[in-house]
């Protein structure tokens, strides 16, 4: 029986707002093998409607089943936790939705949770809510812990630095849900129906992507179309399974 694929998507099958070369071709491969995939983000900024028409303006014909992204993630983790809890949040609608999704109502008053993703509209005032919010007992997740992400024009601040903030303001710990978390990886195989010993996970990340599989117990390819330079690899106490050019050299 085939394995099952959980793909990152940022450096595996885009590079910011462009297609890698191949990728699509690939895509279609697991299509017409009836091979069960997941297209996984750390990115918690879009819903998968919004991902999926991201993806479709650029030739990638995915249907909202093959998204996961750290914001459902993060939901699903607080439902388990605390089912039909309260959050105060800072991010966009992939993280509300997911939240809602969930059975989260928002509020600024007693929240259960401060949680935390990515936003582009981020304002003194909210992170000021936040601040006093965790510091009179609310507990805080986040999202993801990425420092930093792609933008217009160059980098942008990311989930891990507006976490940071209200770590240091506060001096309470975040969880947090997303990648290298073995957590997603487990999430993203319930939502997928498979089981570890019978999945693959690429990436490009040797910190993230290849740490979690690992650690998830999957077998793991490492492709060079993001951020690992094959001489990097050796520099990390783990290896990925299989090392690929590109997605587009990955035979199935």
């Amino acid at each position: 029986m085939s394995k099952s694929y959980l793909i990152d998507m940022d450096g595996v099958i885009v590079r910011g707002s462009e297609l890698i070369p191949g990728a699509d071709q690939f895509l279609d491969r697991l299509h017409r093998k009836n091979i069960k995939f997941l297209i996984l983000t750390n990115n918690p900024l879009y819903t998968p409607i919004d991902l999926q028409h991201r993806l479709q303006r650029i030739g990638i014909s995915v249907t909202v089943d093959h998204l996961y992204t750290s914001a459902m993630a993060t939901a699903h983790f607080l439902k388990n936790q605390h089912p039909n809890g309260t959050a105060f949040m800072i991010g966009e609608s992939g993280l509300s939705q997911a939240l809602h999704d969930a059975g989260y109502v928002l509020t600024d008053r007693d929240p259960d949770y401060v949680v935390v993703g990515e936003t582009t509209s981020l304002s003194y005032e909210r992170l000021t809510q936040a601040v006093r919010l965790v510091s009179q007992g609310a507990r805080l997740i986040a999202t993801n812990p990425d420092p930093n992400g792609p933008g217009e024009g160059g980098l942008v601040p990311a989930c891990g630095a507006i976490t940071a903030f209200i770590q240091s303001a506060t001096g309470v710990e975040p969880y947090f849900v997303g990648k290298p978390n073995a957590l997603m990886m487990r999430t993203a195989l319930r939502f997928l129906g498979e089981h570890s010993e019978n999945a693959i996970m690429v990436g490009d990340r040797m910190d993230t992507d290849i740490r979690v599989g690992t650690e998830a117990g999957l077998e793991t390819v490492l492709v060079l179309t993001g951020v690992t330079r094959r001489e990097m690899i050796d520099r990390f106490p783990y290896r990925p399974t299989r090392i690929v050019d590109s997605v587009a050299d990955l035979e199935l």
